[in-house]
């Protein structure tokens, strides 16, 4: 099984058993140094203390892997930024009412507020639209 299949079967369970989602697990090497990232994600905006309470235990299970060997790593443990694409229906539902734009399949743009969603569709202003075809959407940043 590949290494980050044998972390993420590993940490899934410390991450589900608080309340989120493993959202994504990357390995990359800096050298002789592996590092390791694992975005955790929720169905609220999650906080420094969840991030930091969920890194400790993702790190003693991690330390302990023989999969690892002896070899150094750095752990990076953190949510989705503002710029990542929403993907799930989870994430437009986390997101209701912030503004978003998206690419649809077609060419065609579309911007609004997020509305109700579904496990197949999301209103986006006034308009029902697919997630089948959306090829990209992602948040606006917004200053009030």
């Amino acid at each position: 099984m590949p290494l980050n299949e044998v972390i993420s079967a590993a940490i899934r369970p410390i991450i589900e058993g608080s309340g989120n989602y493993l959202e994504e697990l990357t390995i990359t090497s800096a050298g002789k140094v592996k590092i390791l990232t694992v975005i955790v994600d929720s169905d609220t905006h999650l906080n420094l203390d969840q991030i930091t309470a969920v890194t400790k235990e993702i790190s003693e299970v991690v330390e302990g892997l023989a999969e690892l060997g002896e070899s150094a790593f750095t752990l990076e443990v953190t949510s989705p930024g503002i710029d990542r694409p929403l993907t799930k229906p989870r994430h437009w539902r986390k997101n209701f009412d912030r503004l978003v734009k998206i690419n649809m399949t077609s060419g065609k743009d579309i911007e609004g507020r997020i509305g109700e969603a579904t496990e197949t569709t999301v209103l986006v202003g006034e308009q029902k639209v697919s997630f089948e075809d959306i090829k990209r959407a992602v948040l606006e940043i917004e200053f009030k």
